[in-house]
This record gives C-alpha cells, sequence and structure tokens, in this order.
C-alpha cells in the first residue's frame, strides 16, 4: 500500500489515496501504522476518498483505531495531497469531513500547496451536540474536579468535543497526567480533546492539546480553534489570533458577522512509502 506522511505543524499522519482503492480492516491498519517503534509512526490514518456530496471524502482515524470526526491539520494535508499528486487542478476545494463539508483555500508556490486557508465553520456551545453532560445552556468557565483538583472548563465543539482550561503556564503545566484524566471524566459521553492555554496578549496564546484517542500532540486545528472561541467569550483576546503550539503556529480568525472561524497554516509533505498490506 502506498503512503504518504505529512504534517500541519507537527501534528503528523499517514495518508493514503483511496479514491479507486478500498482498504479493509481500516481501524486495524491505524493502529499498527501509527506506531512509532514498529510502523510509520504518526497521530494516525487518513483515507482520501471519492465524494458525491463535495471534491474529496476525509476518512480520518486516530492512533488507537478510532474514528475520528475532523481534524484542522489533517484536512489542510488532504488539500495540498489532492493537488500536488495532481488529483485536481483547482485551488478552491470542498471537502467532506464527518463534520460537515469544509471549504478550503490554497496558496501554491512553485506548483506546490505551502499553506492552506480552512473555513472551520461555525462554533458549537450547546452541552447536548458537543457533547457534555450538563443542564446548563453553555459551559462558559464552569468548575470541575479532575484529579482531586478544582478547575474552570469552557466547552464547546468545532466538529468534535473540547475542554478549555486556561493555566498561568503551559510549559510547565502536566498534561501527560491531567490531560487522561480530563478525556475520560463521566461528563463526557464520547471523550473530550482538552486544551491547556495561555495567554500570552490580545493577539497571542499558548496552546498544549491532550488529544481523545492519541495523547498529547504537537498540534491540534479544531483545538486551536476552540481555543480561540473560548478566549473570545471570555473576553481574554480579540477576534483575530496567533496560537503557538508545540509545533508551530496557526493564524485563527473569527468572523463575528458570520459566525466563522478561519484557520490558516502550513501543510509539509514528509516522505513517502509502500506499507505491506
Amino acid at each position: 500500500m502506498r503512503f504518504t506522511k505529512m504534517q500541519g505543524i507537527g501534528n503528523d499522519y499517514v495518508y493514503m489515496d483511496c479514491t479507486e482503492n478500498v482498504i479493509n480492516n481500516v481501524s486495524e491498519l491505524a493502529i499498527k501504522i501509527s506506531d512509532r517503534h514498529f510502523g510509520v509512526g504518526s497521530d494516525g490514518l487518513i483515507l482520501i476518498k471519492s465524494s458525491d456530496k463535495a471534491d474529496f471524502f476525509m476518512d480520518m482515524y486516530n492512533s488507537d483505531g478510532s474514528r475520528g470526526n475532523m481534524c484542522g491539520n489533517g484536512i489542510r494535508c488532504v488539500a495540498k495531497y489532492v493537488y500536488d499528486y495532481g488529483l485536481t487542478d483547482k485551488k478552491k476545494l470542498e471537502i467532506e469531513t464527518l463534520s460537515g463539508i469544509k471549504s478550503l483555500e490554497l496558496t501554491v508556490k512553485d506548483g506546490k500547496v505551502e499553506s492552506v486557508t480552512v473555513d472551520m465553520g461555525s462554533p458549537v456551545l450547546d452541552p447536548r451536540l458537543i457533547p457534555v453532560i450538563s443542564d446548563k445552556e453553555i459551559l462558559l468557565n464552569e468548575p470541575i474536579t479532575v484529579g482531586n483538583k478544582d478547575y474552570e472548563i469552557t466547552c464547546l465543539s468545532m466538529g468534535n468535543p473540547h475542554a478549555v482550561v486556561f493555566v498561568e503556564n503551559t510549559d510547565s503545566f502536566p498534561v501527560d497526567e491531567i490531560g487522561p484524566l480530563f478525556e475520560n471524566h463521566e461528563i463526557f459521553p464520547d471523550r473530550v480533546n482538552t486544551e491547556f492555554v495561555q495567554v500570552v496578549d490580545r493577539k497571542n496564546i499558548k496552546m498544549r492539546v491532550w488529544e481523545r484517542g492519541s495523547g498529547e500532540t504537537l498540534a491540534c486545528g479544531t483545538g486551536a480553534c476552540a481555543s480561540v472561541i473560548a478566549c473570545i467569550l471570555n473576553g481574554l483576546t480579540d477576534n483575530e489570533v496567533r496560537v503557538s503550539l508545540l509545533g508551530g503556529d496557526l493564524n485563527i480568525r473569527f468572523d463575528k458577522d458570520r459566525n466563522k472561524i478561519y484557520m490558516t497554516g502550513p501543510a509539509v509533505t514528509v516522505f513517502e512509502g509502500d506499507y505491506p498490506g
């Protein structure tokens, strides 16, 4: 099976063209191919498929074999893949995901995609739709006890569930210890991605993320969007923010009038290869 490893600010996935081929036992393959010691090594597996609703369909699997709805860094790399490999010559694409159809605009240099802007849609604040077990209409700095410590969470969905926690220093925060406790907390029936956010100023934040099914990753596009929305809701930043993650920076812009959030960031091909199938 031919594959391409790609990364968006360190959020790395293995990509396969399945527009004409069918792969069986995808969850099992995702676990094996993502293994960083015995496989290719990645945060998961993304299959690029045909779509009768959009230009392509992104089928995403986490490194534990669970199926994901949406990945902001992953979808940028899907756009780069289909353009660079000649599956399309469009510089404006629509890509179907399990979280709906996303619109993308490609920036091309010397015939290759350099960066991509993604219309990430509107944030979902209704706890029932995130989902979070709560009788509140919105969870804004809501108290929660995790690991015998008290925190405050702002919850929303950007295609997958997010809990944003503001901390004083992301560098020293014990993400590996606290992240799994949030992910598997009883109020999150589908588990949750947790963003630990340090506000630098009104235009810059730092973020670390614990992703459900993958652990701490170098970046999370939907998490960056969720973090900026949480900052705006809490009056901490302006509507356009640079988010600094372990793997690099993303530019996140919230269009208040349209209630839409836009993410711009790089997409990079790491290497190609053949995986025994």
